[in-house]
């Protein structure tokens, strides 16, 4: 039985001190679940993130990492660093990532390694866009990230490895992916790693769903028996609604 993950990504919003705030906000209010929580903060409220959750269920998590073990890289943050905070999981390939700052599958595959080395888990995101779907070129499409961004690690890498699939045309667009739809690329994926490594592998592997989710459709999503949680953005801002979220997973 895979655990379920409900996963929050802040990107670039909430500074320390609001941070903390929502950190509490949760704290008081996480609910009796067999479910992992993490949250992602920005960079600077990554040290302070980890130190207010210490006694509770909430993880920490990275948004971003650099490939390069440290150098001449202004503005950017290398595994090392991050993982001086006390932080060991982060995310790899999120689609505004590879939207704004062109990070190509060659690149993610490269951060992907960087993170294993220095041990850490890796939430490894991946998606289609519109024009991809609407040319049913998604199934392609993700079999094609998933390929050239994770399928150069020995089975062993899996362990630290999990899935967050967001397909990009449902975030913010105002369309709307059905759960159904999830449930139909959920087992795509996992079919998809099975064939490269096997059956075992692929049903133990966390596969998480990052298109809208709300505390609306939260529990019927994540009722499917592929989809394994939750990729959060906007409504993990908001205290109350990441709460029911949890509650649906």
């Amino acid at each position: 039985m895979r655990q379920k993950v409900v996963a929050g990504n802040w990107k670039m919003n909430k500074n320390l001190q609001e941070s903390k705030v929502l950190i509490d906000e949760l704290k008081a209010n996480i609910p009796d679940t067999a479910a992992r929580i993490i949250i992602a903060p920005n960079f600077i409220s990554l040290a302070n993130a980890y130190q207010a959750v210490q006694g509770s269920k909430i993880e920490v998590a990275a948004q971003n990492l650099h490939q390069a073990e440290g150098g001449a890289f202004t503005g950017e943050i290398s595994a090392h660093m991050i993982k001086s905070t006390g932080v060991n999981i982060t995310l790899i390939g999120h689609s505004e990532r590879r939207q704004y700052f062109k990070e190509s599958d060659a690149l993610l595959a490269n951060k992907v390694d960087t993170a294993l080395k220095h041990e850490m888990e890796v939430i490894f995101c991946f998606g289609e866009e519109l024009e991809d779907r609407q040319k049913k070129n998604h199934f392609n499409l993700v079999h094609n990230q998933l390929t050239d961004g994770l399928f150069h690690l020995p089975a062993g890498a899996w362990s630290r490895i999990i899935l967050a699939y967001e397909p990009v045309w449902a975030i913010g667009t105002g369309e709307t992916a059905s759960p159904e739809q999830a449930e139909e690329m959920h087992a795509f994926i996992r079919d998809t790693v099975a064939t490269k490594y096997n059956q075992s592998l692929a049903d133990k592997v966390i596969i998480l769903y990052g298109g809208s989710v709300k505390p609306s459709n939260a529990k019927e999503i994540f009722s499917k028996p592929n989809v394994d949680g939750g990729l959060i953005g906007g409504a993990s801002l908001v205290a109350t609604d990441f709460i029911d979220i949890i509650k649906g997973a």
